[in-house]
């Protein structure tokens, strides 16, 4: 990477390139940190558990964020996976319980360490159709994305304020959208005299062990999906994010932290770490610092933050309880209607594929559940068998055509 740059850019300060790692980490963590309680909490987390992994989580990437960008110089970001946690709160409690959820987090870690150790399961991953995982996840996100305007019917007063904060500021400053709907929401709980009831016992930040167990019905059920959508929407996805600024992130050592550290952090509730995509445009642009060998101090801003929010997520965790209802799974659905945008344009965008990204996001929107597994792996074989059968007779085809021309 050329490091030539205008002694103007030179003499630039290094203070707006931390700040900007700053608001990366503030936008990033209040705009889907409800998507992660919700998701934790829908696999059978009780309220201090899903505090413990929010906790957890902040730790690890912010912990990621700081060391891989010290040590390469790179404004290398790490997050949770959105699209994870938004998988997870569409699915429902595995029948072997919460503990079945976190070996199934572990399995996923696992599976995350060995794509960057072992090429060819990384090779394997990039061979899935996109739109299949995109339409998976594009099912997952929509059942999700109408609770802010279900919530609305149910309650209008509380739920109105947000919304309309929401889409004003999306006029004004989209980046802040989520954000501001969010402070929104927080007037509204204080309006409402929730607050009142929360002692300050449950405003103590502390982490929660539980054992992972090993459940072959919740590993396929969550921890197969978790490691396709993560790869796929965000490991992959971030590294070409990463190379359009000209920087060309360690993938096999950032794969085998955010997979030790999701593998080691599961039975805490750590559900996935893994690299940064979108979010990771703004510690690695311009707007940064004019100078792409100053952008690392970004990424330590960055990791700084999150290192910070991890003691106040059980604050987080207690004030969303104590929220009237319909608060939090709005902010999460608002948070979640671009990547559900994102997703549903790169399913359907290929006409090859188009028919199969149908079916795929039909199967993992209808929520259907099938031997303990929930509708996101069933998406994806529905995804499989169609391709597998409309490709038979190309094969024979080709195979015929292939016979004949030895022949002649």
């Amino acid at each position: 990477m050329s490091t030539d740059v205008p002694a103007t850019a030179r003499a630039t300060g290094v203070g707006p390139t931390i700040l900007t790692g700053f608001v990366a980490g503030i936008v990033g963590f209040t705009s889907s940190f409800a998507v992660v309680l919700t998701g934790l909490r829908a696999l059978g987390a009780n309220d201090n558990q899903a505090a413990s992994g929010l906790f957890i989580i902040c730790l690890t990437m912010g912990a990621g964020c700081v060391i891989f960008s010290l040590r390469y110089r790179m404004p290398i970001t790490m997050a949770w996976s959105t699209a994870g946690a938004a998988l997870m709160a569409g699915a429902s409690v595995p029948t072997a319980g919460y503990a079945s959820a976190l070996g199934a987090f572990a399995f996923a870690g696992i599976l995350y360490a060995a794509s960057g150790l072992i090429a060819p399961l990384g090779r394997w991953v990039r061979m899935i159709p996109t739109s299949l995982a995109n339409a998976m996840l594009a099912g997952i996100l929509v059942t999700l994305c109408v609770q802010p305007f279900t919530a609305l019917a149910a309650n209008p007063l509380s739920i109105a304020p947000v919304l309309l904060t929401w889409l004003i500021m999306l006029r004004i400053s989209r980046r802040w959208a989520v954000p501001a709907a969010l402070v929104t929401a927080l007037v509204v709980i204080a309006g409402s005299g929730s607050l009142s009831k929360l002692s300050a016992s449950q405003l103590v930040p502390h982490m929660v062990w539980t054992t992972p167990t090993f459940s072959l019905s919740a590993v396929i059920a969550i921890g197969v999906p978790l490691y396709l959508v993560t790869m796929t929407s965000q490991n992959i996805a971030g590294t070409a994010v990463m190379a359009t600024f000209g920087y060309a992130v360690p993938l096999r050592q950032a794969l085998t932290y955010t997979g030790a550290a999701t593998a080691l952090g599961a039975g805490l509730g750590g559900f996935t770490i893994n690299l940064s995509a979108i979010a990771a445009a703004i510690p690695a642009g311009p707007g940064s610092h004019p100078d792409p060998a100053k952008r690392w101090i970004a990424g330590v801003g960055n990791g700084v933050t999150y290192l910070a929010f991890g003691p106040l997520a059980a604050a987080v965790a207690a004030i969303s309880v104590a929220a009237p209802a319909g608060i939090v799974a709005s902010i999460a659905g608002l948070a979640l209607i671009g990547s559900f945008a994102a997703a549903a344009a790169s399913a359907l965008a290929d006409p090859a594929h188009r028919e199969v990204a149908a079916i795929t996001f039909v199967v993992a929107a209808s929520g259907m559940s099938f031997a303990g597994i929930s509708a996101a792996f069933w998406a994806l074989v529905a995804g499989g068998m169609y391709l597998a059968v409309m490709r038979i007779p190309h094969m024979r085809k080709a195979k015929l055509a292939g016979a004949s021309a030895a022949t002649k």
